[in-house]
Parts: C-alpha cells; sequence; structure tokens
C-alpha cells in the first residue's frame, strides 16, 4: 500500500520533569515524555521519515480556569521552543484546548456550572493559548475545544500580533466520542460532572457536521479535521467531496487501543490490521492522518 509518510501527524505528549518517560497503561506504546525525552523521541521519527507532530501538554497541576495552558513558559510552549531549535525542519502542530488544565475537566471556562461553558471567555483563553504556541515557533495551531467561532478569533489574534504565517489546523468535526477514554487517561482530562455533548457534535448528526467544517473554512482553517475517523468515514469523503479542502482525519486513542489489545490476544495480525484501518481513511478522502500507528507504520515501511 502507498502511504506517504510525509502526511503522517504523530501525537506526543509532554509532561514537566527531567528524564520522563512514563508509559501509559491503556496505550501501549504510548508515552508521556519529558522535554528533554521528548527531543530523543523527535529524532527517532525523523530518522524513521516522520515530519509532522501533534503535541499536547500535561500539566503538573490544574485550576478551575486552566490558567497554566498559557502561562509564561508553559509546557507545551517550553516543550515547542526546544523542538523548534534541535529539528526547525520539523512540522510542529499544537492542541489548543482547556481539558487538561482546568480541574473540571472541560474544554472551556465555566463561571456558572448551571450555565456550562462560556463562550466569550473560552475564545479569550484560547487565543492566549495559541499565542503562546506561536510564540514559541508552532507550526500550526491546533484549536479543539469545539468553541464557537474559535478559528476566526484564534486567526485574528494571531494575525494582530504579527504571527500571519502560523497556520490553523482546526478540529471542525469533534464528534461526542466513546473512542476518546484512553486520550483522557493520558492527559487525566475526564470531565468531573456532566459531559462534553452540549459542545462536541452528536455523532448521528451529519448535517452539522458538514456546517461545522464549512464554517472553519469560511473563518480561516488552513487544514480541517474530522475526529474520530473509522466510524465518520461518510463524513470524510463527504466533506473531501464537497469542500475540496485540505482535511486530516484523527485516527484516535480507543480505535489505537482496541487494534493494540486484539494484537495482544491474537484475535489479528497488528501490521495487517493498521495497514487495512490506514488505507480505509486515506481512501476516504484524508489528506493527513493523525495516529498513534505512524511510528510502527515508519519502521514496517522501513524494513
Amino acid at each position: 500500500m502507498n502511504i506517504d509518510l510525509g502526511k503522517l501527524i504523530y501525537p506526543l505528549f509532554v509532561k514537566k520533569g527531567r528524564y520522563l518517560r512514563e508509559e501509559i497503561v491503556s496505550m501501549p506504546g504510548v508515552y508521556r515524555f519529558s522535554p528533554d525525552m521528548l527531543l530523543d523521541q523527535v529524532l527517532c521519527l525523523q530518522k524513521l521519515g516522520l515530519k509532522h507532530i501533534l503535541l499536547f501538554g500535561v500539566p503538573d497541576k490544574k485550576d478551575w480556569d486552566g490558567k497554566l495552558a498559557y502561562a509564561d513558559k508553559n509546557i507545551v510552549a517550553e516543550a515547542v521552543g526546544l523542538l523548534k531549535k534541535s529539528f526547525p525542519e520539523i512540522i510542529v502542530i499544537t492542541d489548543v484546548c482547556l481539558c487538561s488544565y482546568t480541574s473540571h475537566g472541560h474544554c472551556g471556562v465555566i463561571k456558572d456550572k448551571r450555565k456550562g461553558i462560556d463562550n466569550k471567555a473560552t475564545l479569550s483563553s484560547l487565543c492566549r493559548i495559541a499565542l503562546s504556541h506561536a510564540a514559541s515557533g508552532a507550526d500550526y495551531v491546533a484549536p479543539s475545544a469545539m468553541a464557537e467561532n474559535q478559528v476566526r478569533a484564534i486567526r485574528k489574534a494571531l494575525d494582530r500580533k504579527g504571527y500571519k504565517k502560523t497556520k490553523i489546523l482546526g478540529y471542525s468535526v469533534k464528534f461526542a466520542s466513546n473512542f476518546y477514554g484512553p486520550f483522557r487517561d493520558i492527559a487525566n482530562s475526564s470531565p468531573r460532572f456532566g459531559d462534553r455533548s452540549t459542545y462536541q457534535l452528536d455523532y448521528t448528526d451529519r448535517e452539522n457536521a458538514l456546517k461545522e467544517i464549512k464554517d472553519d473554512i469560511e473563518e480561516g482553517a488552513d487544514i480541517i479535521m474530522v475526529k474520530p475517523g473509522l466510524g465518520y468515514l461518510d463524513v470524510v469523503e463527504e466533506a473531501k467531496r464537497k469542500f475540496k479542502h485540505p482535511l486530516a482525519v484523527y485516527n484516535v486513542s480507543g480505535e489505537y487501543s482496541m487494534v493494540k489489545k486484539g494484537a495482544q490476544s491474537s484475535l489479528w495480525k497488528e501490521k495487517d490490521m493498521v495497514f487495512e484501518i490506514i488505507s480505509s481513511i486515506k481512501r476516504a478522502g484524508a489528506d493527513f492522518i493523525i495516529t498513534y500507528h505512524a511510528k510502527d507504520i515508519a519502521r514496517w515501511l522501513n524494513n
């Protein structure tokens, strides 16, 4: 199968500390790295031919408003600076959200539990996060909070501060999915009350998903995204056919874990299953595929 390693995006998780390499039980082969260890990991990826990473921060503290996400020398900004200094040719994409940083685990600012997410305050925080990442050298910022008008607000903020070359990968379609469980284990980001169905998309609502994509394109997203992947290939195919815009698909943590666990139980051959999945996502119309399998795929192809 013809897989372009230059179109695979590998997610990485960075956490404060030194010599830190914490494996995630629910995600075999996936780790939290301290910035120094992250450099070794990216060197490995570069040697394998992988050119894109998507960086998530795992803070050592949380507060109600998630202020560490945009604090001076926040963990993602620190890591981006180190990575771009050592590997200027690596394309660094940063996740822009609050869920890992808030003590309540939701993706935005909550001033009143009864009213839920405060969109205006959330947009302000997301812009501050994006600016801190751009200032450190991020090539793309990727707002994932599903806040209304998040792409437009971030684009304006970046342009106003002189970061016109920083691009935006929009989490245009982020369904309220059951496939995110292992990720929430990595980032300790499960909501402490309620759920995210009030701002993530109903997984049965194809029409609204396409509307969200259209909105993100009009707001200035350089790349649009559909997340998760496998259950929504009809949306991927329709998005590519209708909009003809650069399109990423996120092959998410739950999809990854099922393949790994099944392979460990000898239910299938991991390599064959991964290639089948990636082929189906690519065939549906994905230009870029965000996947935790990227490193394994690169090793298999190089061998």
